[in-house]
């Protein structure tokens, strides 16, 4: 099935899913508006103090279109969200196998923030060692062909995908947290994620 998916930081575990489906033939959609608060430059993780939101800063340079969309290096935002990754999952069952790959996306100089991006998604898969392929859209395509998931995977709302609880490194604090960033089950489940991911129930969109 052909499926067409914005480009996230750090995807939620849902985004992986569709992904991931041997089923589905990906786009990657780069020629949106940039809309935001979304997970295209943010990503959720599990703090000390519950669900922590990591946000990439925009420059605010004018530019619309997606794939022209670039980074803020006012802060040191590459330091700061490896600095809270580490802190939230270095007592992870995982985190210590995977420690240098992780740190190698926030080593990544860019100012583009669809390369970031794309950049980190590759490092995903080699944890995961995976080799799905996906081609990009050469237009922005309304409708498009096959399912669109370019409105899916909302940061500020409930997850409507199924998934079964794991372990979490907090979660005897917080509970369990749902749909968190790919991070947090790779740190978690390891190599026991591909698995897991293929048992996520995708609902309707």
């Amino acid at each position: 099935m052909k499926v067409l998916l914005p480009i996230f930081y750090l995807p939620p575990i849902s985004w992986c899913s569709v992904f991931l489906d041997e089923e589905n033939e990906v786009t990657l959609e780069q020629f949106e508006n940039f809309p935001k608060q979304t997970y295209r430059n943010r990503a959720n993780i599990y703090g000390a103090n519950g669900k922590l939101s990591l946000s990439i800063p925009i420059s605010h340079n004018g530019k619309r279109i997606f794939k022209e969309i670039e980074t803020s290096n006012r802060e040191n935002w590459q330091q700061l969200h490896w600095k809270s990754i580490k802190t939230a999952y270095q007592s992870s069952p995982y985190f210590e196998f995977y420690e240098d790959k992780l740190q190698n996306i926030f080593n990544f100089k860019t100012v583009s923030l669809v390369e970031f991006n794309l950049n980190a998604l590759e490092i995903i898969q080699k944890i995961l060692k995976t080799e799905k392929t996906y081609s990009f859209s050469q237009e922005y395509m309304k409708p498009p062909e096959g399912q669109d998931y370019r409105a899916s995977f909302m940061a500020k709302q409930e997850s409507d995908f199924e998934m079964e609880e794991y372990y979490q490194t907090f979660s005897e604090k917080y509970g369990f947290l749902k749909d968190l960033s790919i991070i947090d089950l790779i740190c978690n489940k390891g190599p026991e994620t591909l698995t897991y991911l293929k048992n996520i129930k995708t609902n309707t969109i």
